[in-house]
């Protein structure tokens, strides 16, 4: 079994994250911890100018993420 990316999550992210309605919590986490093992899922995009930075959509929200060696922060 592949090993997953450990997940960080910026102190600013989480707190948004959890001001968000339970079910957009739930989708997002969902998304980001399918992240460990997928980074570069479908429909991912690189945010331009970088290199190791990439964002999804989850509904009506975006999450940014960069990815280092086998961490992925969460912005």
């Amino acid at each position: 079994m592949q090993k997953g990316y450990t997940i960080i999550f910026k102190k600013s992210a989480l707190k948004e994250l959890l001001s968000l309605p339970n079910e957009t919590i739930i989708a997002i986490e969902e998304k980001i911890d399918s992240l460990s093992y997928k980074p570069r899922p479908p429909g991912y995009k690189r945010l331009k100018g970088s290199v190791s930075d990439f964002r999804i959509r989850v509904g009506n929200y975006r999450v940014v993420y960069s990815i280092t060696d086998n961490v992925l922060t969460v912005f």
